[in-house]
């Protein structure tokens, strides 16, 4: 905080109060430039003070208690305060600045994530752990595939052997309206629909209430098929989407997919601590120009999404993204992301890959395993 030029971050998203505190209590936790933090529980304190390795945890019921509390602990009001912008509704923000008495605010999630950005050992080992469940599932996937299973069929399958695992039956996004499922199933030129998510791939959906997912499409052969699922480890994900047909498949897809694979090589032999994230996606996305799928990656004409890699951890949307524009952030050690170069065509459908990588001194590590060849079954 003190780096920041502030005297204390206020943090109430979930997943940060998780990443700071080790436990998901409603409440706040105040982090002052100098001292050690205080957790003000809603409820379960009790709770709370067992899940939690901090010392300050106290029961809360009102923001106008906030500044005595604080008082109580020999930690002042401060004039500078950090507060997490990006996803704090305006009603919260009004009602921390006046119990705070109008400090000035300053915007505190672009440090929370560059700081969540950077995995722990243990991070990572439960990243890893997730993308075991996901290879687990992608098996069962191409073991049950057959004609006639529809893609809500499949994806139930599949979601249900995720949870016998573990996965919760969710996964966590920070974007507002980012709702998201355990992943996609999607089959043939249900994969070419866009929805309303910032996502290479949609798909119609049960109802316009959802707006995206299976359909209750039947498998049929030679149609592509894509199963983009999400894996759980202990409140971290690992996300991968793998490729396979019935028989046989179009020449044009399956060239498009091998486009894919060597756009994936590309960023595999280029990315490196230091690199940055712009010039990452610049790089891949010429190689896409070059290969002759500018009109197809990522997305349809007019729905291409702008960009390929995202940040993965306790959240789905986390920093680092590769992606337009972000010339000025570069990649770290031991950061964390999916890679998800995907081909669009309307009235056919998507083929692509998608792996989640760490940052190493000498750079990526795929942490996901699946066999990543186009499968013909």
């Amino acid at each position: 905080m003190a780096v920041a030029g502030l005297d204390a971050g206020v943090v109430m998203q979930n997943a940060d109060l998780y990443y700071f505190t080790g436990t998901l209590q409603s409440g706040l936790l105040y982090i002052p430039a100098a001292g050690e933090p205080v957790y003000l529980v809603r409820r379960d304190a009790a709770r709370a003070r067992r899940e939690s390795c901090l010392s300050r945890i106290i029961t809360f019921g009102s923001f106008r208690e906030l500044s005595g509390i604080l008082q109580d602990f020999g930690l002042p009001p401060g004039r500078r305060i950090g507060l997490e912008l990006d996803v704090l509704p305006v009603a919260l923000y009004r009602q921390l600045d006046a119990a705070l008495g109008n400090p000035h605010i300053q915007d505190v999630s672009p440090l929370i994530r560059r700081t969540r950005a950077i995995k722990s050992a243990w991070e990572l080992q439960q990243m890893r752990r997730a993308a075991i469940g996901l290879d687990e599932v992608w098996r069962l996937a191409l073991h049950l595939a057959c004609e006639g299973l529809t893609d809500l069929e499949l994806a139930v399958a599949l979601e249900g052997r995720a949870r016998s695992l573990g996965h919760p039956g969710y996964a966590r996004m920070r974007a507002f309206n980012g709702e998201v499922a355990m992943g996609m199933v999607l089959i043939g030129d249900n994969g070419a629909v866009p929805s309303f998510r910032n996502t290479p791939l949609g798909g119609v959906g049960l109802h316009p209430a959802i707006g995206f997912g299976p359909s209750g499409k039947p498998l049929t052969a030679g149609v592509p098929v894509t199963v983009d699922l999400i894996g759980y480890g202990a409140g971290y994900y690992a996300d991968q989407t793998r490729t396979f047909a019935l028989g046989h498949l179009d020449k044009k897809l399956c060239r498009a997919y091998d486009a894919m694979c060597q756009i994936q090589a590309l960023l595999v032999e280029t990315a490196r601590p230091g690199a940055t994230w712009g010039c990452l996606y610049d790089e891949c996305c010429r190689l896409a120009t070059d290969l002759g799928y500018a009109e197809h990656f990522m997305g349809t004409v007019g729905n291409q999404v702008s960009f390929i890699g995202h940040g993965i951890g306790l959240e789905i949307d986390e920093y680092p993204f590769i992606a337009r524009n972000m010339h000025d952030q570069r990649l770290e050690e031991n950061m964390t992301f999916a890679f998800e170069p995907k081909a669009v065509f309307p009235g056919l459908g998507a083929v692509g890959i998608e792996n989640t990588f760490v940052v190493t001194r000498d750079g990526l590590e795929s942490l996901t395993l699946s066999d990543e060849s186009l499968r013909i079954l």
